[in-house]
């Protein structure tokens, strides 16, 4: 039958838009079925979690009285807490040496295994990505036995030469050795993704740059740096908030140099060890709060950094 109303019957507007109406509200209706799951999950593991934090960092355990709202007297004295800040100054220095490092070494790989010019591109592939799927807690493990000055490879490397040329665990070169573990464990990953990236730019660039005679350097330079602006930008938030994150590591490491690696060597430790070992939970959330926000804000720069960069 036809939908064409009869001549001299005005047709009804409003029959139009409820039918309209139900369809938006079926359409409605099957979006929240589908992001509800998500919905709950994202609720439960992480609002309910940042918002427990948040309220525990408002009260502080007392020895008369037990728990007692204190409002921000904890955030105040994280201002002044020394082993806080000295834990912190500590991984930005991690940060903003190991994560150029990184970054570099995995653009490299990714550019050379690019190029038509290396052989069995897909072994090295693999075996550049394959620490990746070692457990954090297994490669530190493995490279802690490694940097062993009596039972490790360093060890034996010294008694060969008969001097202490590597010292791993001294103060000095702490940092380096766990900078060395997290470059080894993040390489691949990082480089699979700019190597993902490299992968989609159109073969018609780089036929227009061998007719104009671009060598490979500029092919490198003007074509494919510019195409993996945006994948940097990502892999770049990602590691500094592994930077901040930074507990596997010195924390197992600790064992082996107990005399270098402190209870606050990182905020992730001190936050551990205050909750814990020490049953500080409301100072422990207020350090967790605090970092939070940091690396939220300097991801947050970075990211709007990068995308004007790229828009450009």
């Amino acid at each position: 039958m036809s939908s064409r109303a009869l001549p001299g019957v005005k047709a009804d507007p409003t029959v139009g838009l409820s039918g309209r109406r139900r369809r938006k509200s079926r359409g409605g209706m099957t979006g929240w079925l589908f992001v509800g799951p998500f919905m709950v999950v994202l609720i439960a593991m992480l609002i309910v979690p940042i918002g427990y934090a948040l309220y525990l960092s408002l009260f502080r355990d007392q020895l008369i009285g037990g728990n007692h709202f204190v409002g921000l007297a904890n955030y105040a004295q994280l201002l002044q807490d020394s082993k806080f800040w000295s834990g912190f100054l500590r991984v930005l220095v991690f940060l903003v040496i190991q994560v150029p490092v990184m970054l570099v070494l995995a653009l490299i790989a990714a550019l050379a295994l690019d190029s038509a010019r290396v052989h069995a591109a897909g072994f090295f592939r693999i075996a550049i990505f394959l620490p990746y799927a070692v457990p954090g807690v297994v490669a530190a493990l493995i490279w802690g036995f490694i940097y062993g000055p009596q039972f490790g490879l360093t060890g034996s490397f010294n008694s060969a030469i008969g001097i202490d040329l590597l010292q791993p665990f001294t103060p000095s070169w702490i940092l380096t050795s766990i900078g060395n573990i997290v470059t080894w464990e993040f390489l691949g990953y990082n480089m699979i993704i700019f190597f993902a990236a490299l992968r989609v730019v159109p073969t018609d660039l780089y036929e227009a740059a061998a007719l104009d005679g671009a060598s490979s350097l500029r092919t490198i330079l003007s074509i494919k740096i510019p195409a993996l602006r945006g994948s940097i930008v990502i892999a770049t938030i990602f590691s500094i908030i592994g930077s901040f994150q930074l507990f596997n590591e010195p924390n197992l490491l600790k064992s082996l140099a107990p005399n270098v690696i402190g209870t606050f060597f990182t905020p992730n430790m001190y936050a551990y060890n205050l909750s814990f070992a020490g049953q500080q939970f409301n100072y422990s959330a207020t350090v967790a709060i605090v970092m939070g926000v940091i690396t939220a804000v300097i991801a947050y720069v970075v990211q709007v950094r990068g995308t004007r960069s790229e828009n450009r």
